[in-house]
C-alpha cells in the first residue's frame, strides 16, 4: 500500500527555480529570431558559444554526474528544468542527446575511478566534448536496436554533426569512436525540425577497432536501455516547455490583436480554445514533473511514470503549436515568426525516442490494462 512518502514530488525547488532562472536569462539574451532562422535554414543551427556558457559556464552538462568525476552532483530533475526552457526557446544544443542520453549511458557502463568512462564523464561534464549514442532518433527505450555492424548505416542519429565522439554499438560491447576518426562519416539529412539536425552515420571496421570499448555486450545494452529511457522521460519537460511558450504567445497575441474593436481574445470560441489548452498544459507538467521525480530517485516506477509522460506530452506539445500557428492568422503562417519552428520540434519530438503510440502500449502492458483496439477479455 502507497504511503504519502512515496508520493512524488511535482514542486519546483529553490535551487531549480535558480537555475531556471539562470537559464532563462542566457537564453533570452541571445533569443535572435532572425538570426536563429538564419542559421536553421543555413543547415548549421548551433551556436557554439551559447553551449559554452550553457555547458561549461553555468554548468548544466554535469547535471548528471557526480562531483567525483567533475559533475555537479544533481539529478534527472534538474536536468528536466533546463529542457524545460530550452523547449521553451526551441533552443538548437545537443542537450537532450550529450547531457542527457549519453550521460546515463556511460553512468550505467560503471565509471570505475580512472577508466575511459570516468574520463569521457568528466569530458562531457565540463562541456569540452559532446557525445552522441548512434542510434536513430525514434528508437524508444524498449524497441529494436540498430543495426550496427562496421560499414552500416545509421540514419536519423541527432546533433551527430555537434558532435566529438560517437557512442557505437558493436556485437561485442560499446565503443567511444571519435568523429573526426578515419573511417567515420557523418552526412547530414534534411530534417523535419531544423533546429535538431539529423545525420546518417556510418563507422568502419577499423574505426571501431580503434575506438574504446566501454563495456561488454551484455552491460551495453543495458546502459544503452537505460539512456533512452532516461531520453523518453526528459524530453518531456523539452515538450512541456515548448506547449508553455506557444500558450503564453497565443494569449499575449489574442489580447493585442483586435477586431471589430475588440480584443480577438475575447471572443468566447477562442477563450475555450485556449482554455482547454491550458488544462492539457498544467496535466502534461504533472506528467513530466512525475517522470522527472521518478527518473531521480529511481523509483521501480519510473519506466510507468515515463510511459505515461509521453503518451501524454506529445500530442499536447503538438496541439500547443497547432493552436499557436492557427490563432496568430496569417503571421504564425509566415518564415519570420518562429511558431513554425515551435510546430515542427513539436512533430519530431512525437516520434522522438518512441512514438506516443509504441508508450501507450507500453502503459498498457505495465497497466496490465489491454491497449485500444486490442483484444478484449
Amino acid at each position: 500500500m502507497s504511503t504519502l512518502d512515496d508520493a512524488p514530488d511535482l514542486l519546483y525547488s529553490e535551487t531549480e527555480d535558480d537555475l531556471r532562472a539562470a537559464v532563462r536569462s542566457l537564453l533570452t539574451g541571445r533569443g535572435d529570431v532572425p538570426a536563429a532562422l538564419d542559421r536553421a535554414e543555413s543547415g548549421a543551427p548551433y551556436d557554439t558559444a551559447l553551449w559554452t556558457s550553457l555547458a561549461a559556464g553555468i554548468g548544466a552538462a554535469g547535471l548528471l554526474v557526480p562531483e567525483s568525476l567533475g559533475g555537479q552532483g544533481a539529478s534527472h530533475r534538474e536536468a528536466a528544468v533546463v529542457l524545460e526552457e530550452l523547449g521553451r526557446a526551441v533552443t538548437p544544443a545537443p542537450y537532450l542527446t550529450s547531457s542527457v542520453i549519453a550521460t546515463q549511458a556511460l553512468l550505467a557502463c560503471g565509471t570505475g575511478d580512472d577508466g575511459a568512462v570516468a574520463k569521457l564523464l568528466g569530458a562531457l561534464a565540463e562541456g569540452r566534448t559532446v557525445a552522441v549514442l548512434a542510434v536513430p532518433l525514434s528508437t524508444g527505450p524498449d524497441a529494436p536496436l540498430p543495426n550496427t555492424a562496421p560499414g552500416a548505416a545509421i540514419r536519423a542519429v541527432a546533433d551527430a554533426a555537434f558532435a566529438d565522439v560517437l557512442l557505437v554499438i558493436g556485437h561485442d560491447g560499446l565503443y567511444a569512436v571519435e568523429t573526426a576518426a578515419p573511417g567515420v562519416t557523418v552526412r547530414a539529412q534534411t530534417p523535419l525540425d531544423l533546429t535538431r539536425p539529423l545525420s546518417t552515420v556510418t563507422v568502419d571496421a577499423a574505426a571501431l577497432t580503434a575506438g574504446t570499448r566501454l563495456a561488454d555486450a551484455g552491460t551495453a545494452d543495458a546502459a544503452v536501455r537505460s539512456g533512452l529511457l532516461t531520453g523518453a522521460g526528459l524530453l518531456a519537460s523539452e515538450q512541456l516547455g515548448l506547449a508553455e511558450w506557444c500558450l503564453e504567445e497565443t494569449v499575449r497575441h489574442t489580447r493585442e490583436r483586435h477586431q471589430f474593436n475588440r480584443p480577438v481574445g475575447s471572443f468566447q470560441a477562442l477563450k475555450h480554445r485556449m482554455a482547454q489548452l491550458w488544462l492539457e498544459v498544467v496535466s502534461a507538467r504533472a506528467a513530466a514533473r512525475n517522470a522527472a521525480d521518478a527518473l531521480a530517485t529511481d523509483s521501480p516506477g519510473a519506466p510507468l511514470a515515463v510511459a505515461v509522460a509521453q503518451a501524454y506530452c506529445g500530442r499536447v506539445a503538438v496541439h500547443a503549436a497547432e493552436e499557436c500557428v492557427q490563432l496568430h492568422g496569417g503571421i504564425g503562417m509566415t518564415w519570420e515568426h518562429p511558431a513554425h519552428l515551435y510546430l515542427k520540434r513539436a512533430k519530431s519530438a512525437e516520434i522522438a525516442l518512441g512514438s506516443t503510440g509504441s508508450h501507450r502500449e507500453k502503459l498498457a502492458a505495465l497497466t496490465a490494462l489491454p491497449a485500444p483496439g486490442g483484444p478484449t477479455a
